[in-house]
């Protein structure tokens, strides 16, 4: 389709100074750069990280030592006044021999640090659904405005020719007034979508934050198939790939482990410990000879009562891993049903683009057989604006349709979880050079 910018674009576009992103993947990555929620992801999955190895080297062996000198001023009655200095060494090595609550505390890190992973590849499938939303929200109410802007000219010209023609007598004052009449709505069409174009491309903006882009359109030769193979099986697809409920099933894991790290709690700790210390200090500043001490001891720590605070940090545990395995019933819900939509709607769209496209043919011929009739006196002027409304609606519709298909079938790839960056390679195929 050979689309002519409007007016109302140009005013959104600082043309002298314009960071031009000319097709889809342009637009991707400028989005890329600057999503927030995309970055915040993504520290999301620094910070699991960082966690697991916390809770890893807490299994390990920990190392402290402390230095100190000294100087010391002994005086008693009686004794001569004594100033000596003094300096004392201590070096420990802890090493945990069982503690099953650092041990599910590490397995719980583990998997929510899988969980950031897969919310990371959540949020970036989303930004590719809202680019491919918005970019071509945008073409379409381009398109919208630029189809009311020919419905207005060809309508003024209409007017132009009626009123000539009433002048001469050979035209009833009926006809100018349905001719005012179509050309006052078509204006008010018009204003409609001017303000969805200033929105959409708003919308843009918020992802890209580049307030001046101009897009390429749509090719018209398009060959738009219909998805293949069973709903049921895609359905299967979706709930082993899509990633949040992935995302969702290692929350669970993490609810579960956090349970076990709470009743870990009830059980003894058994550590190693090694230590050595060095003084000449003495006790109380009194001077004596060197001592070293080595210390070889294997600690049993036995929780025995705790208020009730352990049992209710169970409890709490416990409850949050069903709030958990509840929100993955819902979600396992609304994805099936999202995949349902997109399938669905994606081969309707194909439908509704072979059957919009058949309307548009015969509402020409509709206006050529109405325009050709009134030059003869068999129909009125009426009856050219209605054929004249009637294709201009068919080629919105169109236009319309071709968009949806796009939007549905990226959005059916993000529902099954096999969203990438190959399919927008794919749609930005689709685009004029």
């Amino acid at each position: 389709m050979t689309r002519r910018r409007t007016a109302g674009l140009l005013i959104l576009l600082d043309l002298s100074g314009a960071a031009y992103a000319e097709n889809l993947l342009d637009v991707y990555q400028l989005a890329y750069q600057s999503a927030p929620q995309l970055k915040a992801a993504g520290f999301k999955v620094d910070v699991g990280s960082a966690e697991s190895g916390q809770a890893l080297g807490q299994m390990l062996p920990q190392i402290s030592g402390t230095a100190n000198w000294s100087t010391n001023k002994l005086q008693q009655p009686g004794f001569i006044q004594e100033n000596y200095g003094g300096t004392r060494y201590f070096v420990s090595l802890t090493q945990t021999i069982m503690d099953f609550g650092k041990f599910w505390e590490w397995q719980r890190t583990r998997e929510q640090a899988k969980q950031y992973d897969a919310e990371h590849l959540e949020a970036q499938q989303n930004l590719m659904v809202e680019v491919v939303k918005r970019y071509f929200a945008i073409l379409d109410a381009q398109d919208q405005l630029h189809l009311l802007g020919h419905e207005k000219q060809i309508t003024e010209n209409h007017l132009l020719q009626i009123n000539q023609q009433f002048a001469k007598q050979m035209a009833k004052i009926t006809d100018v007034y349905a001719i005012e009449a179509q050309l006052d709505q078509i204006k008010a069409d018009e204003i409609e979508a001017e303000s969805a174009l200033l929105t959409t491309n708003e919308s843009l903006r918020e992802l890209t934050d580049n307030p001046s882009m101009v897009l390429q359109g749509l090719r018209d030769n398009i060959e738009f198939r219909e998805l293949e193979g069973n709903l049921d099986d895609w359905i299967e697809v979706a709930k082993s790939e899509n990633p949040t409920l992935a995302a969702q099933r290692l929350a669970i894991n993490v609810a579960s482990d956090n349970v076990s790290v709470q009743k870990a709690k009830y059980l003894p700790v058994v550590d190693l410990q090694l230590y050595y210390y060095d003084t000449n200090t003495g006790y109380q500043s009194i001077r004596i000879n060197e001592t070293k001490t080595q210390v070889a001891a294997v600690n049993v720590t036995v929780p025995i009562f705790s208020g009730g605070t352990t049992t209710q940090r169970v409890n709490e545990a416990q409850s949050t891993l069903g709030i958990k395995r509840q929100e993955n019933e819902a979600k396992i819900r609304a994805i099936t049903k999202e995949t349902s939509e997109a399938f669905t709607l994606s081969n309707a769209n194909v439908r509704r683009i072979r059957a919009s496209q058949k309307a548009l043919e015969s509402a020409v011929k509709s206006r050529e057989a109405m325009q050709s009739g009134f030059r003869y006196g068999v129909n009125t002027m009426r009856d050219v604006l209605d054929a004249q409304r009637a294709e201009y609606k068919a080629r919105r519709d169109l236009v319309k349709s071709r968009y949806n298909y796009i939007a549905n079938r990226i959005r059916f790839l993000k529902a099954i979880g096999t969203l990438n960056e190959e399919n927008l390679l794919e749609v930005n195929e689709f685009l004029q050079p």
